[in-house]
């Protein structure tokens, strides 16, 4: 019986080396391909907040000062939005901020749902009324503004045209209506983003275990109990993550208020990125302007950090 010895391959140092340094650039490739975004992400975005709210803290006017004066920005919204009367155009924006931000995440959330359960019956039709309903998300906020601006307006849309079949009696100018013209943002708003809201909760209903639903029918589980405490409670991450991202939406909505009312009578329907925008560029207090653009961001983190702790901690466990 003959035993037939192995010996691992000697590499000359030529070829060590070429080994060692091939393995390093394959190691090293994606950290080089992702450098440049890495640089460009911390420059221009992360670089910009912190320049923001360096002057935000200044005494900033048409062009940037870079000597500290304190708060005195933030004192300035503090009494525009407690001790002004009449109310100051922050206050306005502030209280818009709130009526919008209920009732377009409210109402996108209950529209949503309430679309993707009548899809979820297997009804005809699926798959030509998903694109309908999805259609005008891939409009950007001005064309939806636009195009609500002539449906809306007295003299050229909804209302016209009902007085030319002979209603003469319907009137609708909330777009003209300073106290109303807030609720017009919302509806172009719903419009537009209900449908993606409903596709997230399609998604979600798809992704249900069928077993689950038919031993809740064996156990005599009505349509609304198999919904309130089946469904609706497994469909909670969808909730959360369409929360978000309504949330962002509706903080940082400045387009489709251009678009739709430009401003409203009188910045009416001012949001807090409208007033950013005209305080920093039009009337030249631009660290007023950076204080109102600090307070957003701070409210848009105020809700997205609470929610990735959440997330992290779940994957953590």
């Amino acid at each position: 019986m003959s035993t037939v010895a192995t010996t691992d391959p000697v590499l000359t140092p030529r070829q060590s080396t070429g080994i060692s340094l091939r393995g390093r650039l394959q190691d090293a490739l994606p950290k080089i391909v992702l450098a440049p975004s890495f640089v460009i992400t911390i420059i221009f975005v992360y670089g910009f907040i912190v320049w923001t709210a360096y002057l935000s803290f200044t005494n900033s006017k048409t062009f940037p000062s870079y000597a500290l004066t304190g708060a005195r920005a933030y004192q300035r919204l503090w009494r525009w939005t407690f001790e002004s009367d009449p109310p100051s155009s922050w206050y306005t924006s502030i209280t818009n901020m709130a009526i919008f931000g209920f009732l377009y995440v409210g109402i996108c959330l209950a529209l949503g749902l309430f679309l993707a359960i009548l899809l979820d019956q297997k009804i005809r039709g699926e798959s030509v009324l998903r694109p309908i309903f999805l259609y005008p998300m891939a409009l950007s906020f001005i064309v939806t503004g636009v195009a609500w601006k002539w449906f809306l307006d007295p003299g050229l849309g909804l209302e016209q045209t009902l007085h030319h079949f002979g209603w003469t009696s319907f009137h609708f100018d909330w777009i003209k209506n300073k106290d109303f013209v807030i609720y017009t943002v919302v509806i172009a708003g719903v419009w537009q983003a209900s449908g993606f809201v409903m596709a997230m909760f399609l998604a979600g209903l798809r992704g249900i275990d069928g077993e689950i639903m038919k031993a809740a029918q064996i156990d005599g589980a009505s349509p609304f109990q198999l919904y309130r405490r089946i469904v609706i409670p497994l469909l909670r991450p969808i909730f959360l993550s369409a929360f978000i991202v309504l949330a962002h939406m509706a903080i940082k909505s400045y387009d489709l208020v251009v678009a739709l009312t430009s401003g409203g009578p009188g910045g009416s329907a001012w949001l807090p990125s409208n007033f950013m925008y005209e305080y920093t560029f039009k009337r030249n207090e631009m660290a007023v302007g950076s204080a109102s653009a600090i307070i957003m961001l701070m409210t848009i983190s105020a809700i997205i950090v609470p929610y990735l702790y959440s997330e992290l901690k779940e994957k953590a466990r």
